[in-house]
């Protein structure tokens, strides 16, 4: 079942911070399965294969329902797990992020590791951005001309969001509204017009929301 709105990344993102002469580089991208974030951690591996580690972590599905961390030879804990928090804390869901740390010469211990690699994956979602992706049902109403302005006008009040409009002998307005409030526009669109208006269910989508 489709989680009726969670918050993940707007797209890739990428932010270095240097601390004691390392380099972290933070890659971050969304991920809709399990295997298009290994793919990206492969890729980004690829990519840094000279680095001294690609650090790792990932969230899929609902609930966090896959979590996955990696040190990629860091002290156990003290990089794929930071930034694995990191994604918890934000309540991030389909994300992954690659830190890859170039050595500078001094060890920060493991204090020091797991505020430098939280701190690379927090910049990381800075640099890509959160949107908010909830499902919406397609609801697709025909009216009189007589009509329009005032449904225009009272759709700015509301969580509906107009899609698209065609004018033909009538208008047919496609309307995206919340899955759990097909109901309610039902009756809003019908009190709206005095029942003069027609209704018919669309197919569902995912829309995004920058927050």
């Amino acid at each position: 079942m489709r989680e009726k709105a969670y918050l993940t990344v707007k797209g890739y993102g990428e932010r270095e911070i240097v601390i004691q002469k390392s380099r972290f580089i933070a890659q971050v991208n969304r991920a809709q399965t399990e295997e298009e974030a290994s793919v990206f951690v492969r890729e980004i591996k690829k990519k840094h294969w000279s680095a001294t580690h690609n650090c790792s972590a990932y969230t899929i599905g609902g609930m966090h329902g896959i979590q996955k961390a990696n040190d990629d030879g860091e002290p156990g804990g003290t990089a794929g797990i930071p930034i694995l928090e990191v994604i918890k804390k934000r309540e991030l869901k389909n994300t992954v992020i690659v830190v890859t740390r170039y050595f500078g010469g001094t060890k920060l211990g493991a204090g020091g590791l797991i505020r430098a690699y939280g701190r690379a994956a927090s910049e990381g979602l800075d640099a890509a951005g959160v949107v908010q992706r909830e499902l919406m049902r397609s609801m697709v109403a025909g009216f009189d001309y007589t009509w329009l302005g005032k449904i225009e006008n009272e759709l700015g009040g509301t969580t509906y969001r107009p899609k698209s409009t065609q004018y033909t002998d009538k208008v047919v307005m496609e309307i995206l509204v919340p899955v759990d409030q097909e109901g309610g526009f039902t009756d809003w669109a019908a009190n709206l017009t005095n029942g003069q208006i027609d209704i018919r269910k669309g197919q569902t989508e995912y829309v995004e929301y920058e927050i």
